[in-house]
């Protein structure tokens, strides 16, 4: 008699919704990348230090790690690259991480942590925002008891778009590190919203700060993510991930980024402009919208936000996004770019969302 294999029983109950496909020739406002990428003249530079010798060798990430250090002002051993923000996330919760116990994060925030949480058997502490779209700090430090291991904070949060105080933010802190808890502070957002809590990670021996080249610096497709924090921790999570991790196209490309203030400097002030503009332009609109510290606004719009969304997509080959959390069932959300960008998106909104 056939007998069925063995799957973990918690990767097993496990639900996902995984991105959509076939996204390359659409506007694609609806996962927060930078919807043009880096100047064409800068990747060609790059792609030609890419040669068969090159891409023979597996990844050395610690020249660029050093440059990395230097940029952010402090030391190697506080640094460390993974494949994506994501996969740090994933190594952190393994390492910190205990079965049975909690991880405390705000809902609605970024997927992967409740994900997370779901496949390693954690129980996900959730603390929700109020109705309107604040969050009680205080509610945050109350969740955290002797059961927690890991507390997350995302500064700006996604997709809300809150932001901490330094009080709030050492609060919280504070009590994770009476009951023994590392503490993430995700700044996926940082280049868009430049209030960091990095001195919390090097004053601290509980704090992580996580990174990311995937939003400004526009490399989702190479996968990098940086973690920052003591050097204790980040010898524990290196104990934990694969061998090689960060890709060496990924890590090329970002060490040139760093040789090149002006080109981050150029998409700071694109993404900026692009994102006042737009927010006074639905203003002048009548919508009600949300600046959310990131590359993207919240909005209400007239008409059901999904239909509106599937028409933006079948007509104009728009891509946004929509919420079936209840909190957000009534709002898009808009990544921002250039102007140009802003106003293919405005256009195809004044034609397919009529009251």
């Amino acid at each position: 008699m056939k007998k069925d294999v063995y799957v973990d029983p918690d990767i097993k109950k496990t639900y996902r919704v995984f991105p959509a496909q076939n996204r390359y020739d659409k506007i694609r406002l609806d996962m927060n990348e930078n919807p043009e990428g880096l100047p064409e003249e800068f990747v060609e530079s790059v792609l030609k230090e890419v040669t068969p010798q090159f891409l023979s060798v597996y990844p050395e990430p610690d020249r660029f790690l050093k440059k990395y250090a230097d940029f952010v002002g402090v030391s190697f051993e506080n640094v460390l690259a993974t494949n994506g923000s994501d996969m740090g996330i994933r190594y952190i919760l393994e390492t910190f991480g205990e079965k049975g116990k909690d991880i405390v994060t705000v809902t609605p925030s970024f997927e992967m942590y409740w994900v997370n949480c779901s496949i390693l058997g954690y129980n996900h502490v959730a603390v929700p925002y109020n109705e309107d779209l604040t969050i009680d700090i205080g509610r945050v430090v109350d969740a955290i008891t002797e059961d927690t291991r890991v507390v997350v904070l995302l500064n700006p949060n996604n997709p809300v778009g809150n932001v901490y105080t330094e009080e709030e933010a050492k609060a919280v802190i504070d009590r994770a590190e009476e009951v023994g808890a590392v503490v993430v502070i995700d700044e996926a957002y940082h280049y868009f919203y430049p209030k960091t809590f990095l001195s919390f990670a090097m004053e601290r021996e509980n704090v992580i700060i996580l990174r990311t080249f995937s939003k400004l610096l526009s490399l989702a497709a190479c996968r990098l993510g940086v973690m920052i924090s003591h050097p204790d921790i980040i010898h524990y999570v290196k104990n934990a991930r694969l061998t090689f991790d960060a890709n060496s196209i990924a890590l090329l490309f970002a060490e040139r980024l760093l040789e090149r203030p002006d080109v981050i400097d150029a998409l700071i002030q694109t993404e900026r402009e692009g994102r006042d503009y737009l927010l006074a332009e639905l203003g002048k609109r009548g919508y009600a919208c949300k600046d959310c510290h990131g590359n993207y606004v919240l909005m209400e719009p007239k008409t059901d936000p999904k239909e509106l969304a599937k028409r933006l997509e079948e007509k104009h080959r728009v891509l946004i996004h929509t919420f079936g959390n209840e909190l957000l069932k009534k709002y898009l959300r808009i990544s921002t770019g250039s102007k140009k960008a802003m106003d293919l998106f405005l256009a195809a909104l004044d034609e397919e969302d009529e009251a």
